[in-house]
């Protein structure tokens, strides 16, 4: 069981047994594996040898695989187009003859692909984004001066519409590979701003490798670079670097450098209207949402009390995008797990569900939320159950 760690495994047996309704005595007599032996499994003081994991893994009626590896990812459109994505960026500074839209009919396309990310519509735009990046690979490549510099804008936009299809459905090579893609397409747009947003996209890699450290100095290291904030893309590119930094500095429990990014993004959140920049919502709305993501990532008991209290009070509008209002909601059930709280969290889960479900299902913190609260309600409460196996956290 390469890559799975003794206590992630007994936490996803623990879980798998009581979404099936089992007890350990219960598992016992129809697999044979003993209660002790169960329990040293489920508690990582042991990991189990292949037949005991087959045969727990029967029992439970689930496969070896879907317990040291965690369940399949979802959208099997998503999936069928991710091998010509691949094929399409290999060659990106190298495409092949074909047409090129002119680059106003490009700038209506980019912005159909860029909404279809931040609403959550993945499979769709999977489906899209491909034809429209060799087509832009074409327009940079033929075109020069101005309209070269607009070219690479769209494609960086495009681009990151792309990178959130791979990094949400578990293509983190490929992400990887995208994110760079974006930061030379914002390199030869020649503008600070959409720089920027490819820093903020980048942080990415350094969280699905759980390199905080790395990752909230290449953000310092942004701000750093940018230049003082006289235009309103400016101010809310840096902002939304501000804000990046303080959930990085939340999760590595910096709580001193999260509360001082929260309150640089806070200054300059101020100046600008909430709305997307190069693909990034920004203002005073999104800072709220990221008050309550970095409460979450500090976990400590007072920050969570207060974020959950201040949920009564006020609500994400409904003219943020799909993608950042689930989010909101996403913490805030993650907010009442810590607290004790499963069956609100799964309330506020299914109100995630409601705003973008694709979102919703396809995030892992959702999965790893589910999976505590199964184990929370010992697997008894039939919304959190069918919550998780719609998500295929169990």
């Amino acid at each position: 069981m390469p890559g799975t760690s003794a206590t992630a495994l007994g936490l996803r047996i623990k879980t798998a047994r009581l979404a099936a309704g089992l007890t350990r005595q219960q598992v016992y007599d129809a697999s044979g594996v003993s209660v002790s032996m169960l329990r040293k499994v489920e508690t990582g003081e042991r990991a189990p040898s292949d037949d005991v994991l087959g045969a727990l893994a029967r029992t439970m009626r689930t496969s070896p695989e879907e317990l040291t590896g965690g369940p399949a990812r979802t959208d099997s459109r998503v999936h069928l187009a991710i091998p010509s994505l691949q094929r399409a960026i290999a060659g990106y500074d190298l495409p092949e003859d074909g047409p090129t839209r002119p680059l106003d009919e490009l700038a209506t396309a980019v912005v159909a692909v860029v909404e279809d990310r931040v609403q959550s519509q993945y499979a769709r735009l999977a489906q899209q984004v491909t034809g429209l990046l060799e087509e832009l690979f074409r327009a940079v490549d033929q075109a020069s001066g101005r309209d070269r510099e607009r070219a690479a804008h769209l494609l960086a936009l495009a681009v990151r519409s792309a990178d959130a299809v791979a990094y949400k459905y578990g293509y983190r090579d490929l992400s990887g590979r995208l994110v760079e893609l974006m930061r030379w397409a914002a390199e030869l747009a020649g503008d600070r701003a959409l720089s920027a947003a490819a820093d903020y996209v980048r942080m990415e890699i350094f969280f699905s490798a759980n390199r905080l450290g790395p990752g909230l100095r290449s953000l310092r290291a942004a701000v750093d670079r940018m230049p003082a904030p006289t235009t309103e893309p400016l101010a809310a590119a840096a902002a939304a670097l501000h804000m990046r930094a303080a959930v990085a500095a939340g999760r590595m429990g910096q709580a001193d450098d999260a509360r001082a990014h929260l309150r640089e993004a806070e200054r300059l959140a101020a100046e600008v209207r909430e709305r997307l920049y190069d693909g990034t919502a920004v203002g005073p709305d999104s800072l709220e949402i990221h008050r309550l993501s970095v409460a979450v990532e500090l976990g400590e008991p007072g920050d969570l009390r207060a974020a959950v209290d201040a949920a009564a009070r006020w609500a994400p509008p409904r003219g943020l995008p799909a993608e950042r209002r689930s989010h909101y909601y996403i913490d805030l059930g993650r907010a009442q797990v810590q607290l004790g709280r499963p069956q609100h969290a799964a309330e506020s889960l299914l109100v995630a569900r409601q705003i973008a479900p694709q979102h919703v299902r396809e995030h892992g913190q959702v999965r790893a939320e589910l999976a505590t609260m199964v184990r929370l309600t010992r697997g008894r409460d039939q919304k959190v159950l069918a919550l998780a196996r719609w998500a295929k956290a169990v």
